[in-house]
């Protein structure tokens, strides 16, 4: 068990890999977006997964199948494994969910944790990009030589908050991406901000093109969806001129 009965389990054949990825369900599923992808289009294999004994209690399912809500994938020959959590983290559990992502790594033998996450804040179109929060140790190994900028001041919380907290700590390098996210779920086009910052820092060959086209369908989708309301509330405005 890890910490406040958090559970850890991981197959006995695991392999030890370099880099944890970590994404969660949350404002706009932009992490949780990424993970997932890079664990379908690598074809991860699954090697375990976290449980806990608090609520809220969830059991995903797709085509009458349950899985477990917060799994760990790992792509050997890549030397990276995800943490795909499709449970919502009440603020409350996130230090004990925190403490298990890092016995996760420790089982793993990883090298550096990297959270990918969206965070809601007013935007322009020249702000889709993402950013950096990481300790000292994770700059030098991972950002010195990339062009990914800096979030500038603020502060993190819940689990981003932790699980940094506990990289400065226990000096493991531990880095958020981070990028402006919409509230239309997914926001697939910042997980694909999120994934290209992984690439440039981790040097992992990722093909974001199939997102690309969901992110664009998923873009054509709301932007109809805006037109026919704008037109519905134009209509409803001519009617109620003509009883004027």
């Amino acid at each position: 068990m890890s910490s406040d009965d958090i559970s850890v389990v991981l197959s006995d054949d695991r392999p030890s890999v370099d880099t944890l990825a970590v994404g969660v369900s949350e404002y706009g599923l932009t992490g949780l977006t990424a993970v997932d992808y890079l664990a379908d289009q690598h074809s991860m294999r699954e090697v375990g997964h976290l449980r806990t004994s608090e609520p809220p209690f969830s059991t995903p399912f797709e085509n009458g199948t349950p899985r477990h809500h917060t799994r760990l994938y790992v792509d050997e020959a890549s030397s990276f494994a995800v943490l795909v959590g499709e449970r919502f983290v009440p603020p409350a559990q996130a230090g004990s969910l925190a403490g298990a992502i890092a016995t996760a790594g420790r089982k793993l033998g990883v090298s550096d944790i990297t959270m990918l996450t969206g965070v809601p804040i007013a935007h322009g179109p020249d702000d889709h990009l993402p950013f950096y929060i990481a300790t000292p140790m994770y700059q030098e190994s991972y950002l010195n030589d990339t062009d990914i900028r800096p979030m500038g001041n603020g502060f993190l919380d819940e689990l981003s908050a932790e699980l940094v907290t506990r990289g400065i700590d226990e000096s493991l390098p531990t880095g958020v991406f981070t990028t402006p996210t919409h509230p239309q779920a997914p926001d697939a086009a910042a997980a694909i901000r999120l994934l290209t910052a992984l690439k440039e820092s981790h040097s992992i060959q990722i093909d974001t093109g199939p997102l690309e086209n969901f992110a664009a369908n998923i873009e054509a989708h709301y932007q109809a969806l805006a037109e026919r309301m704008d037109a519905a509330d134009s209509d409803q405005f001519a009617d109620d001129r003509m009883y004027m």
